[in-house]
């Protein structure tokens, strides 16, 4: 199914007047309210679903994109609405700290059971904003809501059947590369909150993951590992070698290589789920053809399937 066939030009909206994203959601849901009957019967229910959904995380994917969603039960129905704004608002981009100008929006009112659909319609959101660059900016000057289906039918994006790592990696993950320094690497963990990163050549290709037990081994003598009693230390050792090497030494001969954390763009979630439990994986790197494509972590599976 393309997902082109999710849209209806009635519920792309490009006039709308709020300044905030809660106006917004409430504006979207209003308008489509007005020409749908299921919607309209639950409208104050949907609207309090999607914003404190919103609250919770905020639901902006970056590129000026936002796709505010919620899942009302008995609803028995399912509808993306478009919202392209003039004037763009600042919004949150999920699970970050960070801040966006959204300035178009994918609503999703889904009924409880249709959780595979919020996902594929959010993976194709994200396909457009990654791999179509201009037609994604064609799009959000458009006026005319036919006009931004057949834009949309341009990317030719196909929703499958199953959930597989494309829909749930994060693209937006920067590689880390041989080159950089364990100071570089150090910095990159704490600001970004996350225990590794995936290293890549100049290519793009992918050579392996640097960690956190990298870093931290790299300042242990082989020699600790044959001692029982380390109170012998002092505060500091053995890891003045770090401090004085962290601006100087690359992660060249650190960085981990392993199959097993290595997967391909269609691989089934419940097989991404079941190397993440029984073999006590929490990154997993997706690789289509020896490049890079994005990371899936054990948080991506709750933010994005058990908690979308």
């Amino acid at each position: 199914m393309k997902f082109s066939s999710y849209l209806d030009p009635q519920f792309i909206f490009t006039d709308l007047k709020g300044t905030t994203p809660e106006e917004i959601i409430v504006e979207m849901i209003e308008r489509v309210a007005e020409k749908d009957k299921k919607v309209n019967a639950s409208k104050k229910l949907i609207e309090d679903a999607v914003i404190r959904r919103e609250r919770e995380i905020p639901t902006g994917i970056g590129s000026g994109i936002a796709i505010p969603h919620a899942r009302i039960e008995n609803l028995n129905d399912f509808i993306v609405a478009i919202g392209l704004l003039d004037t763009p608002i600042e919004g949150g981009i999920a699970a970050t700290h960070q801040v966006d100008k959204v300035n178009l929006v994918f609503l999703i009112i889904s009924d409880v059971l249709k959780n595979k659909n919020i996902l594929k319609v959010m993976s194709a959101v994200s396909k457009i904003a990654l791999r179509k660059k201009d037609l994604l900016e064609k799009i959000k000057k458009e006026r005319n809501p036919k006009k931004v289906i057949e834009y949309i039918q341009e990317a030719n994006i196909e929703l499958d059947h199953k959930i597989v790592a494309e829909d749930v990696l994060s693209p937006d993950v920067v590689p880390a590369t041989p080159e950089n320094t364990l100071e570089e690497i150090a910095k990159r963990l704490i600001l970004e909150e996350t225990s590794g990163l995936p290293v890549v050549d100049e290519n793009g290709h992918f050579l392996g993951e640097i960690t956190e037990r990298e870093l931290i081994a790299y300042g242990m003598p082989n020699y600790l590992s044959l001692m029982e009693d380390l109170n012998f230390l002092t505060v500091g050792e053995p890891f003045e070698e770090y401090l004085v090497n962290e601006s100087k030494v690359t992660i060249k001969d650190l960085y981990r290589v392993s199959e097993d954390i290595i997967i391909d763009s269609k691989t089934p979630i419940m097989e991404i789920c079941f190397i993440m439990v029984n073999k006590g994986i929490t990154r997993l790197y997706v690789v289509d053809n020896g490049k890079y494509c994005g990371m899936i972590k054990r948080s991506d599976i709750i933010k994005k399937v058990l908690h979308i």
